[in-house]
């Protein structure tokens, strides 16, 4: 890009979903961030925009809060917002009908177009910089885009929790046959997963880390 965005093209681009890149503006609005490489619009319908990795950049730069350190329990989903949240699991009067299902179907192509962008080759089976960055809301993203249960108040469905443990995320299921169909998707989306059993409870859950190879 040969100067930087406008103020109004800064705004749409702030605005832009935290876990998608996706954007809303106008058409003019939108062409333009395309024609100066930092969106790019999805080949497929409905023909969304989203960040490119200049984009992403640009918007990182631009923002003046930093990202909060992840907390042990979610936050509430915020669709009434307009901004889209992956479920991680522990959320309450979270929406689950057609809306809901369009959205994170939505989501997910974003993210596989991102891989596609910023991989080698153009390859969509390993995780991207983003979600190496993002790493509970990346494996819930793809938890519930394979069609699996978040857990709500009660304990049935998956929770996904961050860990001490550099590039790993835990996913915790109560039901073992859930869980290794959580084993399973997040394996299928390029995750590296091994089950472990807590001591002290001997529960079994998961650990899984974005697949580098």
């Amino acid at each position: 890009m040969t100067r930087p965005p406008t103020a109004a093209q800064r705004r749409v681009i702030d605005a832009a979903d935290p876990v998608t890149g996706r954007l809303r503006g106008t058409e003019s609005q939108l062409a333009a961030l395309v024609r100066h490489g930092l969106a790019f619009r999805h080949p497929r319908p409905p023909h969304d925009h989203f960040l490119t990795p200049a984009g992403h950049r640009t918007r990182e730069g631009t923002t003046a809060a930093p990202a909060p350190a992840p907390a042990p329990a979610p936050a509430p989903a915020r669709e009434s917002s307009g901004v889209f949240t992956a479920r991680v699991g522990g959320e309450e009067a979270a929406e689950t009908g057609p809306a809901r299902v369009r959205e994170v179907h939505s989501a997910w192509q974003g993210l596989l177009e991102l891989r596609r962008m910023t991989g080698t080759g153009g390859a969509v089976d390993r995780p991207c910089a983003w979600e190496r960055t993002h790493l509970v809301q990346a494996a819930a993203l793809a938890l519930e885009a394979a069609g699996l249960r978040p857990a709500g108040a009660g304990p049935e469905g998956y929770r996904v929790r961050a860990t001490p443990q550099p590039e790993a995320v835990a996913v915790r299921e109560p039901d073992a046959t859930a869980l290794r169909e959580c084993a399973a998707t997040l394996e299928k989306a390029g995750w590296q997963v091994s089950e472990h059993t807590e001591p002290r409870t001997g529960a079994r859950y998961l650990l899984a880390s974005p697949r580098r190879s």
